[in-house]
């Protein structure tokens, strides 16, 4: 599961971009043959225990996320006020009255200039015969920032600049991003490669089975998350910690990769808005999100486990890539090709890193730091970032995806067999639980925090407790409900769990 902020104002339009088109009015299937021939995704539903007072449910248009996490009011705000205006209510106070505490503030930021060097670089390419937006080398992309810095700093100063110092100096204001109003939190959450791997080459019935397994683990880690980060503070700078009634998020699932890999993922924008028990609308605080991000993330991967293994019978091997910090955990029988040759991003990503960082090492003499290796592969990241692909169907994925599997593994038969022998294995029998193993597993789990925790919080204690038992047991339902057994009104230091 990884993490990231949701601005206001078009934050979430990603979200919401590639979702199939029903009709002129309205994004979503209208049948269960729409969801196989319709190109896009599937459209959003609404989830959460804060959707209760809100009366918000079903499908998620692109008005509600307009309004929710563009706007910060009530996703059904325009029938809200249509309703109290009938009712003879005045239009600012129906207003009002769809409104979710405090709207979001905003903030003016330099667009003008972003627009324009958008609009150079896609003059850049196309005096080249290029497509507007074809990726264009780093250096060049320097140059035109350069360029188009110096043409802007002389139409508003109307002078040059006297130095380069200067110049670097207004570059770096202008280029500064535009402060936006925190509306919400993306939790992504992407089962290991080989479950999409193997959802997108089986048969249907087999890949529909498959697909419910990463729908009902995000249900039970959303549900565990809400109850443990669920909070808002009050008081003058926040100093009392409240709990709410609860959180409102909505779910997109995504089929593929920006490659157009196999990838079944989930995105779950939660909310900044929550609701205290006594009425009022505030912020989520979002340090619990992010102090719980590991253990959500460790959460999903175990309960992800449990729904493949009793759902399809399948097991789970630890991979072996020494580039893990921790083992990852892959289907049993998944062919490690076919996962490779899904993982087209990750390995571009990969390989521009490691050109980075050579260059870095050529040019300063020294290896870079932590920080500026997450600035290398950061700027990896966006140098080979594609723009999103045309929306499919999935009966087009699935044909493409299958031609492609084949390919990789040399026939129709190799295929077939590969997946005959996944859901074939079969799993030994767990070990018994009892005090003595809950005991070992507790120390393990309080050593390897130790080793690499700075703090100790109860979330770490239960994220790594997720990571040992997980590797002991191969009954992966078996294997959580030990973990919640080891880490069962978890102490936070060692000399007291």
């Amino acid at each position: 599961m990884t993490l990231h902020k949701l601005t206001a104002g078009d934050g979430y339009t990603y979200l919401t971009r590639q979702v199939a088109a029903a009709d002129s009015t309205e994004r979503g299937y209208s049948s269960l043959g729409d969801y196989y021939a319709a190109k896009g995704e599937s459209p959003g539903r609404w989830d959460g225990r804060g959707l209760e007072s809100l009366g918000t449910t079903g499908v998620v248009t692109e008005k509600q996320m307009l309004n929710l996490f563009g706007l910060g009011i009530h996703p059904d705000a325009q029938r809200i006020q249509a309703d109290l205006v009938a009712q003879g209510w005045s239009v600012p106070a129906a207003a009002a009255a769809a409104r979710l505490g405090s709207p979001f503030p905003i903030y003016d930021g330099p667009v003008e200039w972003h627009e324009r060097l958008a609009e150079a670089y896609g003059e850049w390419n196309v005096e080249r015969g290029l497509p507007e937006r074809a990726r264009i080398p780093e250096e060049d992309r320097a140059r035109i920032r350069t360029d188009l810095a110096r043409v802007v700093f002389v139409e508003q100063h109307h002078r040059e600049p006297d130095t380069e110092q200067e110049l670097t100096g207004f570059l770096r204001r202008v280029s500064r991003p535009a402060r936006s109003a925190v509306a919400g939190f993306d939790l992504t959450f992407s089962p290991v490669k080989s479950a999409s791997t193997l959802w997108a080459v089986a048969p249907r019935e087999i890949s529909e089975r498959i697909e419910a397994a990463p729908h009902a683990a995000v249900t039970a880690t959303v549900g565990w998350l809400e109850r443990e980060v669920g909070y808002t503070r009050v008081g003058t700078g926040g100093p009392a910690q409240v709990d709410t009634r609860g959180l409102v998020m909505a779910r997109f699932t995504h089929r593929d990769s920006r490659a157009g890999d196999p990838d079944l993922h989930t995105h779950v924008a939660v909310s900044n808005k929550v609701q205290t028990l006594d009425g009022r609308w505030l912020a989520l605080d979002a340090r619990m999100l992010y102090r719980f991000n590991v253990a959500g993330s460790e959460y999903y991967n175990t309960a992800l486990e449990a729904e493949l293994s009793d759902r399809l019978g399948v097991t789970f091997t630890e991979r072996s890539d020494k580039s893990e910090k921790r083992p990852v955990r892959e289907i049993t029988g998944v062919d490690p090709r076919l996962n490779q040759a899904w993982s087209s991003r990750a390995a571009a990503i990969t390989r521009t890193t490691r050109e980075l960082q050579n260059r870095f090492l050529a040019d300063h003499g020294r290896v870079p730091t932590t920080v500026e290796m997450i600035s290398l592969r950061q700027q990896a990241n966006l140098s080979t970032r594609k723009p999103k692909h045309e929306p499919r169907s999935l009966n087009e994925q699935r044909a493409a995806w299958y031609d492609q599997a084949v390919q990789v593994l040399g026939g129709d038969r190799a295929l077939a067999d590969m997946i005959a022998n996944v859901l074939s294995s079969e799993a030994e029998p767990g070990p018994v639980v009892d005090v003595p193993l809950l005991e070992d597993l507790a120390a393990r789990t309080v050593e390897t925090v130790a080793a690499h925790r700075a703090q100790w919080r109860a979330s770490n204690v239960h994220a790594e407790a997720l990571r040992v038992v997980r590797g002991r047991f191969t009954n992966p339902g078996q294997a959580a409900r030990v973990a919640e057994a080891v880490t069962k009104d978890a102490p936070i230091n060692k000399h007291t769990i």
